[in-house]
C-alpha cells in the first residue's frame, strides 16, 4: 500500500478497491419480508432474467450460484459475504421474483443431516 490516508486502508494493490459490506447492502441491515433461516434453500426462479443493468455484481453472482439449490449459509460462505448482507440481497431478489425459497421439511422433528452438514461446512468457511 502507498500513502497513509484513510482511503488507502480500503485499497489492495492486487485486489483493487474493497467495498465495505454495508455498502453492498446499500446501508440496510434487515431484509424485506421476514428473515431467511440459515438452512433455507434458495434457487433461481424460472423466469426471464432482467436486464444486466438492473442487477448489481453481487446479484449476478447470487443468481448464477443459485441455478442449483443452495442454503443461505452455504451461499454466504461461497460468496465471502456476511450472512446479514446475503439475507438483504436475497430478500431483494425474492421480492423481484428472481429467486424462490425452499424451506426444508423436518421429518419426525429431526433436521436433515445433509443440510446440517452443509450449514456446518458453510459456517467453518466463514
Amino acid at each position: 500500500m502507498s500513502g497513509g490516508g484513510p482511503d488507502d486502508l480500503w485499497v489492495d494493490e492486487e485486489a483493487g478497491p474493497v467495498v465495505r459490506p454495508f455498502a453492498v447492502a446499500r446501508g440496510r441491515t434487515r431484509q424485506r419480508g421476514g428473515e431467511l433461516d440459515l438452512i433455507a434453500v434458495v434457487v433461481t426462479a424460472e423466469v426471464p432474467m432482467p436486464e444486466p443493468a438492473t442487477l448489481g455484481p453481487e446479484d449476478e453472482r447470487i443468481l448464477e450460484r443459485c441455478i442449483n439449490p443452495v442454503s443461505v449459509a452455504e451461499l454466504a460462505a461461497d460468496l465471502l459475504l456476511p450472512v446479514g448482507v446475503i439475507r438483504v440481497l436475497l430478500g431483494d431478489l425474492i421480492e423481484r421474483g428472481l429467486l424462490e425459497v425452499q424451506t426444508p421439511v423436518l421429518q419426525a422433528g429431526r433436521p436433515d443431516v445433509r443440510i446440517l452438514k452443509e450449514v456446518i461446512d458453510g459456517l467453518r468457511a466463514l
